[in-house]
């Protein structure tokens, strides 16, 4: 693992393989450890750069409130650092707000992305006052919280079956400190609408979505592809696509990094 001082802030990233660059975002409560088991197969072919965001994992906190905007600028200059000018871009969940962002401030850094489990919707009015409560609760009991939201991103069908999983996903959760939580749901609550990033944009583009997504309802979410050439390809699980369709989702990804050249 390397760090990078940026804003008097430890940045923590890794950077493994070569070829076209591909920059891997995790979610909210997660970091760049949920890549470990794809990191081998992808750096194959490709340089893989994983990246704790702002107030997660072994990165600090840089204010009060991390907009979308402020994640992306923090990862474009962990890519400067790497002299790396182009790169494709997998956003899990929060990860894909901060991709949506990055894609709009550095167009000419980008060549494509994935929206994992994610979407380029905002927030609705019933987001945003479910986000203001949990601020309130992680005040008070910010581990049970913690824990308590972990389990709900799991499709029922999986939850006894992938338990083990489910508590080491909870033991990471807990590494994101008070601070990192309460940054991240503000910064989450105000970021903009980027549908149209995938109207106005023309490199390749992929949507994933989990049919049984208890964080983003999957009936709302494929209507942002309408009158898009972007590819959706559905799961049948749940919001944690990378531990409850492991296989499948390597091999998509892996298809999705083919038809790009360095």
């Amino acid at each position: 693992m390397e760090t990078l001082l940026y804003k008097n802030t430890q940045i923590s990233y890794s950077d493994t393989g070569k070829g076209t660059a591909v920059v891997l975002l995790h979610g909210f409560l997660e970091n760049k450890t949920m890549w470990n088991n794809y990191i081998a197969d992808f750096s194959k072919k490709n340089r893989v750069i994983t990246i704790d965001l702002l107030g997660h994992g072994e990165t600090e906190c840089l204010g009060y409130i991390h907009t979308m905007e402020d994640m992306a600028d923090a990862v474009h200059a962990v890519l400067n650092e790497l002299k790396i000018r182009k790169a494709i871009f997998v956003g899990h969940s929060m990860g894909g707000y901060v991709a949506l962002a990055f894609a709009e401030l550095y167009p000419e850094v980008t060549k494509g992305f994935v929206l994992l489990n994610s979407t380029t919707f905002s927030d609705d009015h019933e987001r945003k006052i479910n986000r203001n409560r949990a601020i309130k609760i992680a005040h008070k009991e910010y581990a049970n919280l913690v824990q308590l939201s972990i389990a709900n991103l799991f499709s029922i069908d999986n939850r006894e079956r992938l338990s083990t999983e489910i508590e080491q996903v909870k033991l990471e959760a807990l590494k994101t400190p008070l601070q990192g939580y309460i940054a991240a749901q503000e910064g989450m609550k105000i970021r903009k609408n980027k549908e149209h990033l995938l109207h106005l944009t023309d490199y390749p583009k992929l949507i994933i979505l989990g049919k049984k997504d208890g964080v983003l309802n999957y009936e709302d979410n494929i209507k942002q592809v309408e009158g898009t050439n972007v590819e959706l390809i559905s799961l049948p699980d749940g919001h944690m696509s990378h531990i409850e369709n492991q296989e499948e989702l390597l091999a998509i990804l892996i298809n999705f990094f083919k038809q790009f050249k360095k």
